[in-house]
């Protein structure tokens, strides 16, 4: 199944998706990796979705990636007195501390006491999405006496934001390490990784997946914007989680924040996602806002990797629809020409290597000559990320011997992705992808081709070896390159 564009669409599962049917549906739409949100739903039920994503995978007879979320640590106060709760005023004084004792109109139990090691004076506490906003005046080891700033209701068990301080909480909780564990031997691609600070959270979490998934990173706290670049070195791929940067930064910082990192990660040859309200009112409607429409087409001119969708396809009331309405975006905005200048005017990334060469060299071919598309032969995955940074206008033809490459690729921009034999030869690997493009329907008899593959075979990263091959086999066989 090729798709009519090269961005990628991450669809996430939840009650409104969790049959046979429907994921298929979803997948047929549009949608090439399927999110697992380990915030809702148990294992017997992750275990569920996992299995009918493979069933689907097995009868259709491509790869389809799947990316477990994990939830990270949760900061919440505790309870009221009344399950009413309390009206903060603006101006009054609020305590939080760690007495067990249910809350009242003048302070509650907030059960953290890393966030009360890190306060100082002058940080502001965010709650309920920011609908709440304290600034401390005193603190202690297990206090903070605060003046609300923003007014609301306050009531049980209300999340916490801390925006202007690093807290000294590792990224994964308890429970994120039994699902890690879980859903790494379930067999998921992708690890989405919550509550990033710094890359200590990135190397903690890849020491225990063992190289069983790759690890994605999500940026959702300021200080992961502002240690953005060694989070992104140690990471295999990004997440733009809007929702949360939007809570702890002023709202007008995230949409150039977005463009930032976006960028970043295109230079790195490291896959990103956008994502968090893309489309949020088709969670009750059939059809998005104008604005909705603008800001998905804006994350593709940008040249993200994938836009993804969260309770619209989970819960809402018309999943296959929003992804319809995001494939159908997509294939609009990669149609215009203004997507091309953009998208060839912010081509960067350093070129230091054989494998960059390689790859920049077949773009070039296939713009200036009749190419029909790209091959490529990846063992990792690096050589045809580094094919993707280049953005070529002809598709990328992703081909590997190993069928957990084959998912993770789908996550990146443009590949679409095949599982063939391992190979020996250069010509063996040419009569491959030959084959390959003609049967997925990428390219017929009289056509040609750009391959590139690394020589001897087997080895990540040796992409070293570039041929522009006819389709017709009978021209292949009659060269003498081995």
């Amino acid at each position: 199944m090729k798709r009519d564009r090269n961005v990628k669409i991450v669809a996430t599962l939840g009650p409104a998706s969790d049959d046979y049917e429907m994921i298929r549906a979803l997948h047929e739409a549009g949608a090439d990796v399927f999110r697992l949100n380990m915030s809702h739903g148990d294992h017997a039920e992750i275990a569920v979705r996992h299995g009918i994503i493979r069933q689907i995978e097995a009868d259709l007879g491509q790869p389809i990636a799947i990316l477990a979320d994990l939830q990270g640590p949760k900061l919440r106060v505790g309870v009221f007195d009344n399950d009413e709760g309390y009206d903060l005023e603006v101006g009054g004084s609020f305590r939080m501390d760690l007495d067990d004792t249910p809350g009242d109109a003048t302070r509650v139990q907030l059960p953290h006491t890393e966030i009360f090691a890190a306060l100082e004076p002058g940080a502001h506490l965010l709650i309920n999405d920011g609908k709440i906003r304290v600034k401390v005046v005193e603190c202690g080891k297990d206090f903070a006496d605060c003046e609300v700033l923003a007014g609301g209701r306050i009531s049980n068990r209300k999340g916490v934001n801390v925006p202007d301080v690093v807290l000294p909480l590792a990224a994964l909780s308890e429970k994120d390490r039994k699902d890690l564990e879980f859903v790494c031997e379930l067999g998921v691609d992708w690890l989405a990784l919550s509550f990033v600070q710094r890359k200590e959270d990135v190397e903690e979490a890849r020491n225990l997946a063992r190289g069983r998934a790759a690890i994605l990173s999500k940026i959702e706290k300021p200080s992961a914007v502002t240690n953005f670049g060694e989070i992104l070195d140690a990471s295999d791929g990004i997440m733009v989680a809007r929702g949360d940067l939007g809570v702890e930064l002023p709202v007008q910082n995230v949409p150039p924040i977005q463009k930032r990192l976006v960028r970043k990660c295109r230079n790195a040859a490291k896959p990103v996602i956008v994502a968090t309200q893309m489309l949020e009112s088709m969670i009750e409607s059939p059809m998005p806002t104008r604005a909705e429409v603008s800001d998905v087409a804006a994350a593709i001119y940008e040249g993200a990797d994938a836009i993804m969708l969260s309770a619209e396809s989970a819960a809402g009331d018309f999943p296959i629809e929003a992804v319809t309405t995001m494939n159908n975006v997509a294939v609009e905005v990669e149609n215009d020409t203004t997507y091309r200048e953009v998208i060839e005017a912010s081509r960067g990334g350093k070129k230091e290597t054989v494998a960059d060469a390689i790859v920049s060299a077949a773009r070039e071919i296939a713009e200036t000559t009749n190419i029909k598309l790209i091959c490529c032969f990846s063992e990792s995955g690096s050589t045809a990320a580094l094919t993707a940074r280049e953005r070529p206008n002809v598709p990328i033809l992703a081909l590997t011997s190993r069928q957990a490459t084959a998912r993770r690729m789908c996550l990146t921009w443009g590949c679409h992705c095949v599982k063939v034999g391992a190979v020996g030869r250069f010509k063996e690997a040419v009569i491959n992808a030959v084959r390959a493009a003609t049967s997925e329907g990428l390219a017929e008899q009289d056509d040609q081709i750009v391959v590139t593959a690394g020589v001897p075979f087997g080895q990540s990263g040796s992409t070293n070896i570039l041929r522009i091959a006819p389709c017709d086999e009978r021209l292949i066989f009659a060269s003498e390159l081995e």
